[in-house]
């Protein structure tokens, strides 16, 4: 799939692919899990989902959220994996310390650990910086989720955050993947799109050994909402078709760029990228 730019179709009638995003809900719509479920849907997967939050928010800012209770949130993964099945999952705001233990927990108990792919997009804040992960939840997220993880996903805020590295320049973000990669994942990206001075978007892919860099030229935007879910997303659904993590990038990197290219307006604040852009390509209304 190096060159691909789309996942098969399931033939209507078959199972397709099934896959978990365990996530935050964005009360406007772009991003979190709605922006996660629309995503998979546009990719052919079938996505479920487990709530760890629900936040007040629209395009202007994040008001409050509300955490699920821990054992709801351990009940829906459950669920999931018992009966429907898993071969691919992602993480989204998780909210808590004890959000993020109970994944552990529950996925480890589950016996999906070492056998589905596990993408962690480790969402810290929102797109206009309010905090979305309480200050005591960073040590959890460093110490007890990312080893789980076949891949961790942060932005160049999170990066700082979980490893204390400014990223300004290639250099920067080759240091910053080989200590999220010392954390214990089989595979750390650090994305470039908050370098916002340079002409293009570089994310850089790590695993102890091997590197890869995915470029593409930038786009001047100021509706970005929802690029890293999509991202992480269109990443899970290339895994669960059973690509390799480099392939899977390669994909997500070609569908968010789209996804940023048909961005558009929406109330008072950043709009959200643009999950269904790829249908112009086929149909119109």
């Amino acid at each position: 799939m190096a060159e691909s730019t789309s996942l098969p179709i399931t033939p209507l009638g078959r199972t397709p692919h099934r896959v978990l995003t365990i996530a935050g809900s964005d009360s406007g719509g772009s991003a979190g899990l709605q922006a996660d479920l629309r995503a998979f849907a546009m990719l052919g997967v079938h996505g479920c989902a487990a709530v760890t939050a629900v936040t007040v928010q629209n395009t202007l800012g994040v008001r409050e959220f509300h955490e699920v209770p821990i054992d709801v949130v351990a009940g829906q993964i459950s669920a999931v994996a018992s009966d429907i099945g898993i071969e691919a999952a992602k993480t989204g705001m998780l909210a808590s310390r004890e959000i993020i233990r109970t994944i552990v927990a529950t996925w480890t108990s589950e016996g999906l650990d070492g056998t589905v792919p596990l993408v962690v997009d480790p969402v810290c804040a929102s797109n206009v910086g309010e905090p979305l992960l309480h200050p005591n939840a960073l040590d959890a997220m460093r110490e007890e989720l990312i080893p789980l993880a076949t891949l961790v996903t942060p932005n160049l805020d999170e990066v700082r955050l979980l490893v204390g590295i400014d990223v300004i320049d290639d250099d920067s973000q080759y240091a910053a993947a080989r200590a999220l990669h010392a954390l214990g994942p089989r595979w750390a990206l650090v994305k470039g799109g908050h370098l916002r001075a340079s002409r293009t978007s570089s994310d850089l892919l790590f695993d102890g050994s091997e590197v890869h860099r995915f470029t593409a030229t930038r786009i001047d935007t100021p509706h970005d909402h929802g690029a890293g879910d999509n991202l992480a997303a269109a990443i899970t659904a290339a895994l669960a078709h059973g690509h390799s993590v480099p392939e899977a990038v390669r994909f997500g990197k070609s569908w968010v760029t789209d996804c940023i290219r048909g961005a558009y307006p929406l109330g008072g604040g950043h709009g959200p990228v643009n999950g269904m852009a790829r249908l112009s390509r086929s149909t119109e209304c």
